[in-house]
């Protein structure tokens, strides 16, 4: 601002001189002065002629900044200027925006970069007026699909119609499905397809995510054996580490000449340590193959409360032991179809969590509901235990995870596995200080 109010004085003063220097010129005419006339009108042309390209060149420099800034283009070079004070607003406004600029462009092919290294397909479309244009496409999506990387929506539409069918079908609306598309004229894949409309700055974007089926699948498989493995080892390195201690510690004392009673008694205590981790190490194995080995559910149709009443038949000796009192809500009777002893298993292991989490409650309840809706059964057990901790809320489920010493981590592994075999689902919650599995079936 400053600069500017600078400017407008400096023209004024050179209008100001020019027009008293005509003055004086007329008045040296007027005194018949002719050559002190003429030499005035000579140095008010100087100031013209010093005037207008200043002026000129104030004009073309402002000009040429402004274009600048409106194309976007930020490769001129000013320095040559930079001595000038009239320009410093002008010049620290052009750097401003410059810097802003090359930082946007340094986010963009940051951002280009990460999307292009992602191995999903990714396309996001522009609105302008009616029509969509492609506004970035990734490198995954246009190798994997054999797609040129197309500016306007018709020209993919020619590449990929299936899926552009689709998208426009949902008239650019959110979608969240699988469909099948051939690539490079070979076998029809699976991809799960995610599509998501957003507006910014008033204009409309649509973001598409196409993702493997087999991609997706392999890494879930890969992530399963990366933590079944960790597992697997850290059971045999528990057990194994303190058995070759013990060999060894054996082996020594085999060695001697003669044994004390001190040796002997050592010799014993080793051999049972042996034999305690001999059998965990049988027991987790156990544990994995029943859950390698599930076999097939066996469906028939059975009534829900005659399964719930065997189960509590199982069940309660263990109950009057530990003065558990179990409250059957069950009313209705409804039927489903199930293999009877594998939901019985699933029933069981859920009632046998139950008995350990009332462990150091007093009193301790069991509480045993059902409800029917949207053609599903839903059996509820709660009981007023302990609870499940907050950081082990997501592991409950993980196999060979417990947090029982006597435990095998496998039972509600197994549980999981065979409800997901009949078609349904288990879930867990803690509400009111109680907690509760849900199990759900699919209704006969």
């Amino acid at each position: 601002m400053f600069q500017s109010l600078q400017t407008y004085k400096l023209l004024f003063l050179r209008l100001i001189l020019i027009v008293a220097g005509i003055e004086i010129s007329i008045l040296f005419f007027k005194k018949d002065l002719i050559f002190t006339g003429v030499f005035g009108l000579f140095i008010v042309f100087l100031l013209v002629r010093e005037m207008y390209f200043y002026v000129r060149n104030f004009v073309l420099l402002y000009n040429k900044t402004i274009a600048s800034i409106l194309q976007n283009d930020f490769s001129s070079d000013f320095s040559k200027h930079k001595f000038n004070t009239n320009y410093n607003d002008l010049f620290r406004l052009y750097d401003t925006l410059k810097n802003k600029q090359n930082e946007q462009v340094s986010k963009d092919i940051i951002y280009r970069s990460i999307l292009n290294n992602i191995e999903t397909g990714i396309i996001i479309l522009q609105k302008q007026d009616n029509d969509w244009n492609i506004f970035l496409m990734n490198d995954y999506f246009s190798s994997h699909f054999n797609v040129p990387k197309v500016s306007k929506w018709k020209y993919l539409k020619n590449q990929l119609p299936s899926l552009c069918e689709i998208i426009e079908e949902d008239n650019f609306q959110e979608i969240k499905t699988s469909i099948e598309i051939s690539i490079n004229e070979k076998n029809m894949q699976t991809f799960v397809l995610q599509a998501s409309k957003t507006e910014i700055f008033e204009k409309d974007y649509f973001i598409v995510l196409l993702d493997s089926i087999q991609n997706v699948v392999e890494k879930k498989e890969k992530e399963a054996w990366v933590n079944l493995m960790k597992v697997i080892s850290h059971e045999l390195l528990n057990s194994i580490t303190p058995i070759r201690s013990i060999c060894q510690n054996l082996q020594d004392l085999v060695e001697q000449d003669s044994l004390s009673n001190e040796d002997l008694e050592d010799v014993k205590n080793s051999v049972e340590t042996m034999l305690r981790r001999s059998d965990h190490l049988q027991k987790f194995v156990e544990g994995y193959r029943k859950l390698s080995m599930l076999p097939s559910p066996k469906k028939e149709k059975i009534e829900l409360q005659d399964l719930i009443d065997n189960c509590l038949q199982i069940m309660n000796p263990l109950f009057k032991e530990k003065n558990i009192e179990v409250i059957n809500n069950i009313t209705f009777k409804r039927f489903i179809n199930v293999d009877s002893q594998q939901i019985e298993q699933v029933l069981i292991n859920l009632l046998t969590n139950s008995i350990h989490a009332l462990k150091d409650n007093l009193p301790k309840h069991i509480f045993i509901s059902a409800e029917a809706k949207e053609n599903r059964i839903f059996i509820k057990i709660t009981d007023n235990g302990s609870g499940i901790e907050k950081e082990i809320e997501n592991k409950v489920f993980l196999p060979f995870f417990t947090t029982r010493q006597e435990g095998a981590g496998v039972g509600l592994t197994l549980s999981k596995n065979i409800i997901e075999a009949h078609g349904g689902y288990i879930t867990h919650r803690n509400e009111d200080e109680k907690t509760t599995f849900e199990i759900s079936l699919i209704e006969d």
